[in-house]
């Protein structure tokens, strides 16, 4: 019976409450663990593992710990591996004297010696120098025959020279503008010579524009990629029907007109290059022919932009018929007069012949 859970609890209350180190008073708790003294419950009947032990929670924890975790045993942070030690003190450094130099003894603050050195930093430049590269191999045109280059150039030069013209002229009207004298010409001469240079770089663009789609017609003939029939003739017609009508213009508007012809032609060149319908270079050849063209005309633009207020506007084709116009209806005007005098003359002289008759 003295097994049983409630006869054991009775014979705990029974031991005295001293025995115990959690009814001890503060002074007996002030004490070193090595003086505490517990006395063992005289019973024969009772377990030998109920006895009570010092209180030690600390090395019990510990060995706790050690027995439950699956990693090394534990080590305690004041042992030293003293044989390793011993093993490194024997050791000689040995001489390196190519390592030595005059900054061999000064303490990188970046990195370490014998550590890998950091990443550099990215270029941020990398791309613009791919892409200068892209540009200096495209308008290289190495796979453009030598012969269409040099030409294709040569027919670039009255482009440049009428912009470049155009873009002086403007300075020097407003040169004259604003000092009364030209620098190089009078303020009237730089405007008519801008009035020469204006029709001609016109009807230069709608030459060329012509020529383009004239190139159609040539493969066509060739033969270049098969017999296509009315659909590689349509760009040869389609071009000049554009270009020539854009003389009638005033000068503004036929040079945007011209230019966005251009854009159209290149994207329809480069299109029949895709469809095989022309040699693989000659996309790249007309894209920089078109780059050429269409940068002159917005100089032309620009130019004739800083000038407009102060020059007179040229009479362009649609001025020339307004004014035939006008000029017929006044001699149809002036005719009729004429006729009118001559029948009042001749009823004049009728009146009068009748009077000297009676």
């Amino acid at each position: 019976m003295l097994r049983s859970g409630p006869v054991r609890s009775l014979a705990r209350f029974t031991i005295p409450s001293s025995t115990y180190p959690g009814s001890c008073k503060a002074s007996t708790l002030a004490l070193p663990a090595s003086k505490l003294s517990f006395p063992r419950i005289e019973s024969t009947k009772r377990p030998r593992s109920l006895a009570l032990t010092a209180y030690r929670p600390l090395p019990t924890s510990l060995q706790r710990w050690a027995s439950t975790t699956s990693g090394p045993p534990f080590v305690e942070p004041d042992k030293k591996e003293l044989k390793h030690e011993k093993t490194v003190a024997k050791e000689e450094l040995e001489p390196h004297p190519e390592e030595v130099s005059s900054a061999s003894s000064v303490h990188q603050i970046f990195h370490e010696k014998g550590t890998p050195d950091e990443e550099k930093d990215e270029d941020m430049l990398a791309g613009v120098y791919a892409d200068l590269r892209v540009i200096k191999e495209t308008f290289a045109l190495n796979e453009v025959p030598r012969e269409a280059f040099f030409i294709g150039l040569a027919g670039l030069l009255p482009y440049a020279a009428t912009s470049l013209s155009t873009v002086y002229l403007a300075w020097d009207i407003n040169h004259a503008a604003l000092s009364g004298q030209g620098f190089l010409l009078s303020g009237e001469s730089a405007e008519l010579l801008l009035h020469i240079i204006e029709p001609l770089q016109m009807g230069y663009g709608a030459v060329i524009l012509s020529f383009l789609g004239a190139i159609h017609w040539g493969l066509e003939w060739a033969k270049y990629g098969g017999v296509h029939g009315y659909r590689r003739y349509a760009y040869g017609v389609v071009a000049p029907a554009v270009a020539w009508p854009t003389l009638l213009l005033p000068v503004e508007y036929a040079l945007i007109a011209q230019f966005s012809a251009f854009t159209f032609l290149y994207f329809a060149d480069a299109r029949a290059v895709v469809r095989g319908w022309a040699p693989p270079w000659y996309s790249t050849y007309r894209f920089v022919l078109t780059f050429i063209v269409g940068a002159s005309i917005v100089i032309t633009l620009i130019g004739r932009g800083q000038v407009v207020d102060k020059i007179n506007r040229l009479p362009g084709p649609g001025d020339r018929l307004k004014q035939l116009r006008e000029s017929q209806v006044a001699a149809l005007e002036q005719e009729e007069q004429e006729r009118r005098a001559r029948v009042v003359a001749q009823d004049e002289a009728e009146e009068e012949e009748e009077e000297d008759d009676d």
